[in-house]
């Protein structure tokens, strides 16, 4: 394309003014504030410039006409005033998906999300005294109850628990762990890591895959401040090997002072080998093994907000209180708010398997799954075999959030093979959807996994694969 055609298209791009004069672009301005309109505007006639400079970029000069470019503002202009966090489908079977919110709040949470966000509340506020409280009463007093721990309080997650209960404990001293216990988590959270921040000496015992009892005997010493168990909830070592139970921990240490503190990683209140699935060891049951300190996350298997719950002797949760970390680490009103509603729920086990969404995914029954999968399928109806195949099969779910590994959740899924569309294409479009919908694709076709999907979204994901087949 030679200078004079690239300078006549130049002249072509609709002015600014004109563009805000436009019916389609007066009508927005109803909707969107002036300054987000304008960035929009220049947002296009930027790309427009680009694409003529390139030479070949711009192949249609009808594209430059008034009408075409007022729909692209109003698209850009659309994609601008889009919310960055933005709900979504979850159809990959991870019930505990760390990149899409992991746990969701069940329902009864988020009716209480209005008063107290939209109002003031006794965050810290005594009622009784009319003086000062502490924000940490409104779980306490829960926590205590439906796990017989002496004391308890909470901070933002279960790193940071972790942190600030080394750092309280055992700064500039020595901390015993099982090399087999040196746990890395999602985004790189490794325990060697945290216990160099909280000040705290690592003494590793043991080899990667048996530790004996003896091993943390003979690292005893005068600079000794801590024994530490670290749950593996996200892998699993199997064959020859051997571990320390928490009882004998215990024993050990208070034949020589040396409290126990076990990390146990998700952390659950349910005893999930009753339902038929994999043993996990509950908070009720290693704290009845008087380990002194025991942390853990509030969202995983717990099913709550984003948190990091301590639990255990009275003196050394109130020692942990006190440490100034905690003021960085502590949690907001809605957190607390959502972490007491979920609490509450646990007072009754069948109401929080039921009520809970992250526990009420884990134990469905197959037989719902596939009725659920069967209903979806009906729902789509009978597609044209043109851009994809569609079948009922089945597969397996994951609990997700680096806990249970070893479980494997039996499901059924919605099957889309690829066929004028690819199986990336697929899940593209499904993902570009709004809202959008997330599936995973495995040995060339997309799965949409039923489990993670909500009775309310079944419409939704069927109007979008109907909406595939036409394409």
């Amino acid at each position: 394309m030679g200078g004079k055609d690239k300078t006549e298209l130049f002249k072509k791009i609709p002015a600014v003014d004109r563009l805000l004069g436009s019916p389609s672009i007066l009508e927005a301005s109803n909707k969107y504030p002036r300054p987000l309109l304008l960035r929009a505007i220049h947002h296009v006639l930027d790309k427009l410039r680009q694409q003529i400079k390139a030479g070949d970029g711009l192949q249609d000069p009808s594209l430059l006409e008034m009408e075409h470019v007022s729909e692209e503002v109003l698209t850009t202009l659309e994609t601008m005033g889009r919310p960055s966090l933005r709900p979504l489908i979850n159809a990959t079977g991870i019930v505990i998906h760390t990149n899409l919110g992991r746990s969701m709040l069940a329902e009864r949470v988020l009716e209480r999300f209005g008063p107290i966000a939209g109002g003031y509340s006794n965050l810290e506020y005594d009622l009784d005294r009319g003086e000062r409280g502490s924000r940490y009463v409104h779980v306490e007093s829960i926590l205590k109850e439906i796990t017989s721990a002496e004391a308890a309080m909470v901070v933002n997650n279960n790193a940071a628990a972790v942190l600030v209960a080394l750092d309280t404990l055992a700064k500039g001293r020595e901390v015993v762990v099982s090399r087999g216990q040196l746990v890395e988590i999602g985004g790189s959270f490794r325990i060697p890591e945290v216990m160099r921040k909280s000040g705290a000496k690592m003494v590793e015992v043991g080899t990667t895959n048996k530790t004996h009892l003896r091993d943390y005997e003979a690292a005893v010493g005068p600079e000794t401040a801590l024994f530490l168990k670290v749950h593996k909830s996200n892998y699993h070592v199997i064959g020859f090997t051997e571990d320390v139970d928490a009882a004998d921990m215990v024993s050990l240490g208070r034949k020589h002072g040396i409290p126990v503190m076990e990390d146990l990683g998700s952390g659950c209140f349910v005893d999930f080998s009753k339902f038929g699935l994999v043993k996990e060891p509950t908070v009720q049951e290693v704290l009845a093994k008087d380990v002194d300190l025991v942390t853990f996350s509030g969202d995983k298997l717990l099913g709550g907000p984003q948190s990091g719950i301590i639990l255990g002797k009275k003196h050394l949760v109130e020692g942990i209180r006190k440490n100034q970390l905690t003021r960085a680490l502590r949690i907001d009103k809605l957190t607390l708010l959502a972490l007491e509603e979920t609490l509450r729920m646990y007072r009754d086990e069948e109401t929080a398997t039921r009520e809970i969404p992250t526990l009420s995914m884990i134990l469905m029954p197959r037989q719902s799954l596939k009725a659920k999968a069967r209903r979806l399928a009906r729902m789509i109806g009978k597609v044209e075999p043109r851009n994809f195949g569609l079948t009922v099969t089945e597969g397996e779910s994951k609990v997700g959030g680096g806990a249970l590994p070893l479980l494997v959740l039996p499901t059924s899924l919605l099957c889309l093979t690829p066929g004028n569309l690819s199986a990336h294409s697929l899940e593209e479009r499904l993902r570009a959807h709004d809202p959008p919908i997330i599936a995973r694709i495995e040995k060339d076709r997309v799965l949409l996994d039923v489990r993670t999907l909500q009775d309310k979204e079944l419409k939704t994901v069927a109007q979008a694969v109907r909406a595939l087949a036409q394409a």
